[in-house]
Order: C-alpha cells, then structure tokens, then sequence
C-alpha cells in the first residue's frame, strides 16, 4: 500500500487496540480478586501476574521479528486470536492451577502493542510520530476507562464472568481486524538489515532506551500488582471502588494522550518529557502508603497518571527513532520486551515486599524510579538517527 493510504488506516488499528485493550482493562481490577477468591497471597499473585509477563518477554521480540518477515496484519490477527483463547480459559478456571495456565497463554500471544508501534513507525514520520505514539497511550487510558467499568460491575455475577466477557470482546476484535486492518507497505529484509535486528541492543541509545523501560516498568508494576490488596486492607475496598479509583486516574491519561502530548513534545521534546515524567512518579510513588484518607491518596495516585501519560509515549518516540523501515518490528519487540522482563521481577518482588511491609513496594518504586533517571539523562537530546542506516 502507498505510505499514505496506509497512514489513513491508523484509526482502524487505534480502535482495534482499543478493543485490545478494554479486554485487558475488564481483568485487571478483577483479577486480584479472583486469585484472592483461591486463597492466593501476595507473592502468590507475583508469581500470577509474573507467569504472563515471562512469556510476553520471551515471545514478544519472537512476534515482532515474524511481523518484520510476513506482515503487520498476519501477526496482530493471530496475537488476538489467542488472547481470545486464553481468556476463555481464564473466565472457566476453577484453581489456581488454571489461573496460571490462562496467564501463561495470554502472555504468549500479548505482542499486539509491540507490532502496533512498529505498525504506527512504519506509516508516520519523525516529527509527529510520538503524537501518534501518544495515541496507543490514549488507546490504554480509553481501555482502562471502560474496562474496568464493564469488568467490575460484571465481577458482582462471579469473578470468572467478566473473563469470559473479555473472551468473547477479543473474539469480536478477531473477526473485525480480518475485514478492516489493512497491512501497511512492507520493506524486504536484506541479510545484513536481518544482522542488525539480531543485535539492536549493540546500539547505545536503544540499549538506554531498554533500560530506562525497564526500569519505569519494573516501578510501575509495583501499584499494579499490589494496589488492589493495598486498597483492601489499608481502606476496606472492594472490586467496586478499586475500579473507580483507576478509571480516574485513566481520565487523567487520555486527556494527556489523547491531545495533550502533541504541543507538549512540539514545545519540549521527549527527552525534557520522559525526565520530567519520571522524576514526578518517582515523588508521587513515596507519598502513596503515608496517605492516611482516600482523598488524599487521589493527589499521588494522579501525579503518577500525569508522569505516565507523558514519559510512556515519548520512549516510545524515541525507542521508533531508533529504528529503520526494515527492523521496527525487531526494535519495538526488544523495546517492548525490556518491559516485558520488568513485568517478570516486578511482580515477584510486590508480593514478597507486600507481605513484609505494605509500604515496602512503592518505596521500590520510588528507587527505580530515580535509577531511571540516570539512564535517562544520558540520552541524546532529540536524537532520531536510525541504527541499520549507510
């Protein structure tokens, strides 16, 4: 397809990521609940969200190299059938067992947002890319919005019934991606470009950019594994208002994501934004467990949204800058599996920090956090050469 038609088809991926996503955001709420419903403890729930994210580590630059191969569209149509599939299983577990048999499943065929931006990268040039990188963020917060909107009222019927909901929105997702998803110009692969894919860590600034994800993602993961048992124990809420909570704070992100980033980045660039994006989650994580109310939990809990929905979309950014037409699939998989590894050992260490000191993992957070910023900092500032380029 010409590079302009296919630039005309990125609403169709957005609303397709969207579905992706609200999918997800129908679990997550629910989720530690469920566990909890089988008497898992906190590092029990570790090790449950840690067995997703060890196969989207290990597959996620495995898709992204086939998607440099055979297509965009080939490999998104078969990320989402399989989600669909495992979260059928999720929704019919009747033991732990099967929970983490689910989550194994779901973590193999969770690649669709690593093809997305190679997807995004391959239609859209430079200096407005990281608006558009913006959007797969925006496609999180409107995911995360509805979601958990859908998932927790659905969790009152059994917590396996928004799993099921979710099976059958991906299964829709599957049908609506083969008749409208088109696949954007495809750019053959020479020998040594294939070299280049095999090796994209060589490069100093992906390998910064890979740190600096893992990191962020690694503290990130932190309130997502353990905010729901937090919120249990520290205030007595229930699946209903811990809903709430992250539909608000997904408000906040879509306002940022949705048109926000776009004359934020033309005014300071990703760089000043991802520093300045982190340096504020790593202040708002340290306040969250001393919050002895609610309404004063909201105040960190938003300073994190904003340092997210500002910082993600511009390593994003950066990460495609990085990368040439014939290895963004191989990029943004190795990229994307930098988090994936976080999401790995986050986890793991949430539920054995939680179970020493409810503080313990936010104060994690906060320490990673400033860690990030070091690699941050050496970045270049506005670097958007390409590696695998003579």
């Amino acid at each position: 397809m010409p590079r302009e038609r296919s630039r005309s088809t990125l609403p169709i991926l957005f609303s397709i990521v969207v579905i992706d996503v609200i999918g997800f955001g129908i679990i997550i709420p629910v989720l530690p609940f469920y566990a909890d419903e089988f008497g898992a403890s906190g590092l029990v729930l570790g090790i449950l969200f840690t067995s997703h994210a060890a196969m989207q580590a290990l597959f996620a630059p495995l898709w992204g190299r086939l998607a440099d191969r055979i297509g965009r569209r080939p490999v998104m149509l078969c990320t989402i059938a399989g989600t669909s599939g495992a979260l059928l299983l999720l929704g019919l577990a009747d033991s732990l067992v099967q929970l983490f048999a689910a989550r194994i499943l779901s973590g193999i065929f969770a690649a669709n947002i690593s093809v997305a931006t190679a997807y995004i990268a391959d239609v859209t040039d430079d200096d407005e890319r990281t608006r558009w990188m913006g959007m797969v963020g925006a496609c999180f917060g409107v995911g995360f919005v509805i979601g958990p909107a859908v998932g927790g009222p659905l969790a009152l019927l059994g917590y396996g019934v928004p799993m099921l909901a979710a099976a059958g929105l991906a299964a829709a997702n599957f049908v609506y991606a083969i008749f409208v998803l088109k696949e954007p110009e495809m750019h053959r692969a020479t020998a040594q470009e294939v070299a280049v894919k095999m090796d994209v860590l060589a490069a100093p600034d992906i390998r910064n950019l890979c740190i600096t994800y893992f990191l962020f993602t690694f503290a990130v993961t932190q309130l997502e594994t353990i905010f729901a048992y937090f919120m249990m124990s520290r205030f007595d809420y229930g699946v209903i208002g811990v809903t709430v909570i992250l539909i608000v704070m997904a408000f906040v992100m879509i306002g940022i994501q949705g048109g926000g980033i776009r004359p934020l980045v033309a005014r300071y660039g990703e760089k000043t934004l991802l520093v300045v994006g982190i340096a504020l989650m790593a202040s708002s994580f340290a306040f969250v467990p001393w919050a002895p109310v609610v309404g004063l939990l909201m105040v960190p809990l938003v300073g994190s949204a904003i340092g997210r929905a500002i910082s993600q979309p511009s390593m994003m950014g950066l990460a495609s800058f990085q990368a040439n037409a014939t290895n963004r699939g191989a990029v943004m998989g190795t990229f994307q599996s930098s988090a994936s590894m976080a999401r790995v050992l986050g986890p793991l260490a949430a539920g054995a920090l939680y179970d020493q000191s409810v503080a313990a993992p936010f104060l994690l957070a906060s320490a990673l956090l400033v860690a990030a910023l070091a690699t941050t900092m050496a970045l270049p500032t506005g670097s958007r050469a390409p590696i695998g380029v003579s």
